[in-house]
C-alpha cells in the first residue's frame, strides 16, 4: 500500500499545535488565536484536536486492507488492545504523580474519588475504538448514513433535553449523571467535562471524514481533478457549517455537530494544500521538521503532557513550580505575549529534538 508524504505532515502538523497551544508560558499572557474560544464560536485552535481524529481515520484507510486477512476476533482484539492502552495512558497522566500539593505547600496522595476520568487521549481511544468497528463492518455509503445518524441524533438530543449553554446542556448532565462531579474537568467554573461521553458521539464523525478522504487518496494518482473534487466537498461542508451554526452553534466544548462539519472541511482544505504543495508542484515544499513529529506522533505528544506535568509538579519553592520558574527566569523579560509564545516554542522545539533522534535512529514507537 503506497503511503502519501502530506498525511504525515498533517499529523505532524497537528502535533505541533497541540504541544504550543498546551504549553505557554503564562495562560493569562497568551494570544488569542492560541486559546480556545470560551463557548460558541472558532477560533484556530479549536481545529487542533478534530485534525488529529482526522488523521487517526486518515491512517484507518491504510490499516483496513490488512484487515482482510485476519479474523474477526484479531481485529477486534488488536483494536481493543490498542484503544484500552490509549485511555489507560490518557487516565493516568491526569493521576500522575499520584500525589498533589495543598494549598498550605504540604504533599499529599491524589485520592481517586477526584480524579478525572475523561480528557483529551480518551476521546481519542474512544473514537479509535468506535470508529475502527464502524469502518471494519460498514460500507462507504453507510459510513456517511451512520454519520449523518450520529450528528443529527445528536443535535436532536441536545436540543431536545437541554439548552446550548454551559450550566443547562444535555451533555453536562449525562456525564454528571454517568461519572459524578468529582470525576470531571473543573475548569471552566463548575463540573464540566469538554471531552465528556455523550459529545464523544458526534466526535466519531471526525475520524469516519479522516478515513473516507483518505479511502480517496490512495485510490488511484493524485491529480488535479482530485484535488478540486476535494476542495469542493470542503467549500460545501463549510457552508454548511455556518448554515447550521444558525440552530445548533459551532462550539468545540459541546463538539456540536456544526463544529463537526466545519473542522472536517477545513482538514480537507489543509491537506489539499499540503497535497499540492508535496506532490504536484515542481519544487516541492520541504515539510520534514512536521514529518518529524508525524512519524512518533501519539509518542510525542505523550511525552510533551509528561514533561510538563512532570515541571508543574516539581516545586523550585514553597509558591513556585519548576515550569513557571523557566518561564518567568528565562522567557518573561522577552514581553508578556511574546515570553508566553517563546516558551511554548521552545518546549516544543524540546519534544521535537526527541522526535527528531527517534526519525534519524528509524525508531518508531506505537502506541
Amino acid at each position: 500500500m503506497k503511503r502519501f508524504k502530506a498525511l504525515d505532515v498533517f499529523r505532524g502538523l497537528t502535533i505541533c499545535l497541540m504541544i504550543i497551544v498546551n504549553t505557554t508560558g503564562d495562560w493569562s499572557l497568551t494570544y488569542a488565536p492560541l486559546l480556545h474560544t470560551n463557548w460558541h464560536g472558532f477560533t484556530p485552535t479549536d481545529l487542533v484536536f478534530p485534525s488529529f481524529l482526522f488523521a487517526v481515520g486518515n491512517a484507518f484507510a491504510f490499516v483496513k486492507s490488512r484487515w482482510g486477512d485476519m479474523s474477526l476476533s484479531d481485529v477486534f482484539g488488536k483494536i481493543s488492545k490498542r484503544a484500552v492502552v490509549i485511555f489507560f495512558l490518557g487516565y493516568t497522566m491526569y493521576w500522575i504523580p499520584f500525589m498533589t500539593w495543598t494549598e498550605a505547600g504540604e504533599l499529599i496522595i491524589a485520592p481517586f474519588s477526584e480524579t478525572r476520568i475523561l480528557g483529551v487521549l480518551q476521546r481519542i481511544a474512544l473514537c479509535y475504538f468506535f470508529g475502527a468497528l464502524m469502518i471494519y463492518f460498514l460500507s462507504k455509503r453507510q459510513l456517511i448514513i451512520g454519520s449523518i445518524i450520529l450528528l443529527v441524533g445528536y443535535w436532536f438530543l441536545m436540543y431536545g433535553f437541554g439548552d446550548y449553554t454551559l450550566e443547562g446542556n444535555f451533555a453536562r448532565v449525562v456525564d454528571r449523571f454517568v461519572l459524578g462531579d468529582n470525576h470531571l474537568y473543573g475548569g471552566d467554573g463548575i463540573p464540566f467535562d469538554p471531552e465528556g461521553l455523550l459529545s464523544t458521539l458526534p466526535s466519531i464523525v471526525n475520524v469516519i471524514g479522516g478515513y473516507l478522504v483518505g479511502v480517496y487518496l490512495i485510490k488511484g494518482d493524485i491529480n488535479y481533478e482530485k484535488l478540486s473534487k476535494m476542495m469542493l466537498v470542503a467549500s460545501g461542508l463549510l457552508v454548511l457549517a455556518y448554515v447550521w451554526d444558525l440552530s445548533f452553534p459551532i462550539n468545540k466544548k459541546l463538539w456540536t455537530s456544526s463544529f463537526v462539519i466545519l473542522t472536517i472541511g477545513l482538514d480537507i482544505l489543509l491537506l489539499s494544500i499540503l497535497i499540492y504543495n508535496i506532490d504536484m508542484v515542481k519544487k516541492p515544499v520541504n515539510y520534514k521538521f512536521f514529518e518529524v513529529f508525524g512519524m512518533n506522533s501519539l509518542f510525542i505528544y505523550l511525552l510533551s503532557e509528561y514533561l510538563a506535568i512532570g515541571m508543574n509538579f516539581i516545586r523550585v519553592n514553597e509558591e513556585q513550580s519548576l515550569y513557571n520558574f523557566v518561564y518567568v527566569h528565562g522567557f518573561s523579560w522577552i514581553g508578556p505575549y511574546n515570553g508566553s509564545f517563546a516558551f511554548a516554542l521552545v518546549f516544543m522545539l524540546l519534544c521535537w529534538a526527541a522526535g527528531w533522534w527517534l526519525y534519524k535512529k528509524k525508531i518508531y514507537i506505537k502506541v
